[in-house]
């Protein structure tokens, strides 16, 4: 009786196992997505990347306007024709213009690089969401379990990229908020 309890318990632990491995043996499928690839070439991505450049273009002309004037005043100082012209009072002027352009030029770069790092973090995190949404679309209509960044993985089969199809419908998703919006617009401008 008791070495048939125990054939009894290795067939069900056996059984139990095999469903297992069964159930193993089709784990769920994966796509992957070249998370860069779909910010440089989904409209959503270059959208956001033209805006980002704008913000910093503008403050790049702020900057080059305070490097001229710094530039011109320091060429001031090299002359020495024109620095003996210069009565004392206007000399000190002169150093006080030239250190009060310094710091501002000084503000403007770190400005500069503080604004740029957190439009660049903040278009990560937006591109992010797009793409995530976008990815979840396609793993929906696939029946796909998992969409990893390529950069996630070491080596994958080529069938296994979704890319295109997401950047497609993040353009798809792209266009038709577009399209909300220029009926907004539209609609309050009437």
């Amino acid at each position: 009786m008791k070495k048939h309890k125990i054939l009894i318990l290795m067939i069900l632990a056996m059984a139990f196992s095999g469903k297992l491995v069964a159930a193993s043996d089709k784990p769920g499928r994966v796509a992957v997505v070249n998370f860069t690839k779909c910010i440089t070439d989904s409209k959503p991505g270059k959208h956001e990347q033209e805006n980002l450049e704008y913000m910093r273009k503008q403050m790049a002309s702020m900057m080059e306007e305070s490097e001229k004037e710094l530039k011109n005043i320091s060429e001031k100082f090299s002359d020495a024709d024109y620095m003996d012209s210069l009565s004392p009072k206007a000399e000190e002027e002169l150093k006080i213009k030239y250190q009060t352009l310094s710091e501002e030029l000084g503000r403007y770069q770190q400005q500069y690089y503080q604004v740029s790092n957190q439009a660049s973090y903040q278009l990560m995190q937006k591109m992010n969401s797009i793409i995530s949404k976008a990815s979840e679309k396609i793993a929906k209509r696939k029946n796909l379990a998992y969409v990893v960044n390529k950069e996630a993985c070491f080596y994958f089969t080529p069938d296994l990229e979704i890319t295109n199809q997401v950047i497609e419908e993040m353009d798809h998703d792209f266009e038709f908020e577009q399209g909300k919006k220029k009926a907004v617009e539209n609609k309050s401008s009437k």
